[in-house]
């Protein structure tokens, strides 16, 4: 496992106690280890997500508890980047009171934003151009001006890559996966995903009614990037009768026939699910833009969809895009008990002395993985995984050949 050199004796001290010695001289030598932290600092970077004021909840108490000094930098690292930006000089000191009641609540109260990558830092010219710059040496400097022992940054495959870097870069520091599109490797789950899976198959379900009355097409696009997790569970969830997601390239001759099959069949409505990163066989992700930075947009490919299919099919055909509201919200209980497991367990991580790790959930327990290997691929849906056979066996098409054994859905 991958870890700083500046906390290499420490780890390797404890692992040979808990190996070697007797409690009471183990005890002891922990406890030197633990001593070493007096204060850390909690980040929230990249796209907010139901669940991280969970986190935040945990990781302040768990810390506080062992005597800790904990702060809130504002808005990813740009209370750290930009004090002056910020009446508070960008640090929020985080107390027993202030996190007192903010488990369900929504978004996260330090604030969050996908434009703060310290190391494509987006800065305005004179000229009003902007330019990307490395800010990672003064970060660092920052950290040790205010005193900051470690950092536990909560966030998505993004945050993470900037986690592993910082890391590298001789930060002591420990990851919190992040993400309603859950397609961060190594973790079976991220917190956020069962809230927006939970919320968009609500809305499905309320499409359905609709979608009956009139006897339209209803296409509904959802968020996801590169991966089908929420298209995939949310429209399974909710019965919809085709899923289009990014790692099936779609044809839509199959998804028209599904339609008028159904149509032949008494059904004079159809809803499609599709993941805004998706893609028709041959052709391109669907991008709105990109700005300085931040990644690309995606969108735009559900209205895109259900043209073609009130143009192949005759009927008519609306699209309905969900994007932020799946952001929105309370967390479901499983987002809130996810998100205190892991804020906790930053906590317990560096305590116990390691760094350059990611918590990750391996039921029934929370592990501790390299970022290195968290941030190495993207997880995306597999093929042949359960979900997809058992949404076949439903009758739902991917935008591809039907299996010959299934028929049409509900």
């Amino acid at each position: 496992m991958a870890i700083s050199s500046a906390l290499s004796w420490r780890s390797t001290l404890a692992g040979q106690c808990l190996l070697h010695e007797n409690p009471e001289f183990v005890w002891r030598k922990v406890r030197l280890v633990r001593s070493s932290i007096k204060r850390i600092a909690l980040s929230t970077g990249g796209g907010d997500a139901p669940g991280l004021n969970a986190v935040i909840h945990a990781a302040t108490l768990a810390a506080r508890n062992r005597d800790w000094e904990v702060v809130g930098v504002r808005d990813g690292l740009n209370g750290l980047l930009l004090p002056g930006a910020y009446p508070d000089g960008g640090l929020m000191e985080l107390t027993r009171d202030r996190v007192r009641g903010i488990i369900h609540q929504g978004g996260t109260i330090i604030g969050t934003t996908n434009r703060g990558n310290p190391t494509a830092y987006p800065v305005q010219q004179s000229d009003g151009t902007w330019i990307e710059m490395d800010r990672t040496k003064e970060l660092l400097g920052r950290f040790e001006e205010h005193g900051i022992d470690a950092l536990i940054l909560v966030g998505g495959d993004g945050s993470m890559a900037i986690g592993q870097h910082l890391h590298n870069a001789g930060l002591r520091l420990v990851g919190v996966p992040k993400t309603i599109d859950n397609d961060l490797d190594k973790t079976t789950s991220t917190f956020g995903f069962d809230s927006a899976v939970d919320f968009a198959s609500e809305c499905i379900d309320r499409l359905f009614t609709t979608a009956t009355s009139h006897g339209r097409i209803i296409v509904v696009e959802v968020m996801g990037r590169y991966a089908g997790w929420i298209a995939l569970n949310a429209g399974m969830a909710s019965g919809v009768h085709a899923i289009l997601i990014p790692e099936i390239p779609f044809s839509l001759d199959p998804v028209a026939a599904v339609i008028r099959d159904r149509e032949r069949h008494g059904a004079k409505f159809s809803i499609v699910c599709v993941a805004e990163g998706a893609r028709p066989v041959g052709g391109e992700v669907s991008i709105v833009g990109k700005s300085v930075g931040q990644a690309e947009r995606l969108g735009g490919i559900g209205a895109k969809v259900a043209a073609e299919l009130e143009r192949m099919t005759g009927r008519e055909a609306r699209t309905v895009v969900l994007g932020h509201l799946l952001r929105g919200g309370s967390p479901t209980s499983f987002d809130r008990l996810l998100g205190l497991r892991f804020g906790a367990a930053a906590v317990r991580a560096l305590d116990e002395g390691h760094s350059g790790v990611m918590v990750a959930l391996n039921p029934p327990t929370v592990d501790y993985v390299p970022l290195a290997e968290a941030t190495h691929r993207q997880k995306t849906v597999p093929l042949d995984c359960d979900s997809i056979l058992t949404a076949r066996d439903m009758g739902i098409n991917f935008g591809d050949e039907m299996p010959t054994h299934s028929a049409i859905g509900g």
